[in-house]
């Protein structure tokens, strides 16, 4: 427990009031104070008699609780010889540097909640350079959770006004703009490894699973001639950019959005191209296994869908618009199924051994 000065303006006259309070635990992330007692105002004697009594109830508690007060209170009080009170000019303090922390400290303490500090360590601390390469990949997945930029910006607009130097206890030559490209390269190479590592993570801290695998791609064009990378190519655009060349990037995450995988495919390679690829890259790290696919049309054709059956994989997949047609007939029959809000559903199965589900809007 502990007493708490509270200033109030009364008649034109500051007036200090004080309460009784303690700190209360409600959670193991959170504390708040809760007020006993209101003192009023307490002459000196009374408020070390008060002082007293807390330190004779706190006696067993080597914590204590420091009092803030101002000059002008510390004056007024006849400056008593108590080690717990400082005396401050308020009007001397500035803030300088302000620096980000909070989420910044979240990022570094999920970072080692994954072990990827010992990942990381494991794999890159024989190598040679100033700062530990660990510590540069950290900051650079630190900077995609709060503040997703190019590696440029990184050095010139977030590190600066974060508190990373001291979160990584490494200088400001870990966010040197070199350095943080150079360890891009570095990471690629253990890939595979990173992906098993944490496929394990994901389902030892959240218990996620990996029946129900979620697949699609997207494109990131470059406005340079890219000569020296072969997979640049012009292909579709989702950027609205066919005078650019673009990489194709093909991700596959869990329900939850946990990352299992990813590829990097030519620029020119069509969404129906890549499926079989990908399918043989997660058979080949988390081994076979009866998993459910789910894509949008992009993905789906009569050779993919054998693909699947082959390999005894489920999918839910968008059917071609084209194949409407087929059930025009049944959408005259009355024997919808409300599922959500204004939506409404109907099962029937098809020639294919399929399982259609026909849905409307209002």
């Amino acid at each position: 427990m502990f007493l708490k000065p509270n200033k109030r303006f009364k008649d034109g006259k500051a007036h200090i009031y004080y309460t009784l309070n303690e700190s209360v635990r409600i959670s193991t992330r959170r504390v708040v104070q809760r007020t006993i007692l209101h003192l009023g105002e307490l002459t000196t004697g009374q408020h070390h008699r008060w002082r007293h009594t807390l330190d004779v109830i706190n006696e067993r508690n080597d914590a204590r609780q420091m009092e803030l007060l101002t000059e002008e209170e510390h004056q007024r009080r006849g400056n008593p010889a108590d080690p717990d009170i400082v005396a401050i000019r308020l009007s001397s303090l500035q803030v300088r540097n302000c620096r980000e922390f909070g989420s910044c400290w979240l990022g570094v303490k999920m970072w080692q909640l994954l072990e990827l500090d010992q990942f990381w360590a494991e794999r890159m601390g024989n190598l040679r350079g100033e700062v530990p390469w660990e510590k540069v990949a950290e900051l650079l997945a630190v900077n995609r959770l709060c503040d997703p930029g190019s590696e440029l910006s990184v050095p010139e607009k977030w590190y600066p006004k974060t508190g990373m130097s001291l979160l990584l206890g490494c200088d400001d030559t870990v966010a040197e703009k070199d350095r943080l490209y150079r360890c891009l390269d570095r990471m690629v190479t253990h890939k595979a490894a990173l992906e098993n590592h944490l496929k394990h993570k994901w389902g030892e801290l959240f218990a996620a699973d990996f029946d129900v695998l979620l697949y699609d791609l997207t494109s990131t064009y470059f406005e340079g001639l890219m000569e020296e990378v072969p997979k640049a190519k012009r292909g579709y655009s989702r950027d609205h950019r066919a005078d650019c060349k673009q990489l194709v990037i093909a991700l596959i995450v869990t329900p939850e959005g946990f990352p299992l995988s990813y590829e990097i495919f030519d620029g020119n390679t069509r969404d129906v191209q890549s499926l079989e690829k990908m399918m043989c890259h997660v058979e080949t790290k988390y081994g076979k296994a009866r998993r459910t696919w789910v894509f949008d049309r992009g993905v789906v054709s009569e050779e993919n869908l054998e693909k699947l059956r082959a390999h005894e994989a489920s999918y839910v997949v968008g059917t071609p618009r084209a194949r409407l047609k087929d059930f025009e007939a049944e959408l005259l029959v009355q024997d919808w199924h409300a599922v959500r809000g204004q939506v409404d559903v109907k099962l029937r199965p098809g020639r294919d051994g399929d399982m259609y589900v026909i849905a409307r809007g209002e």
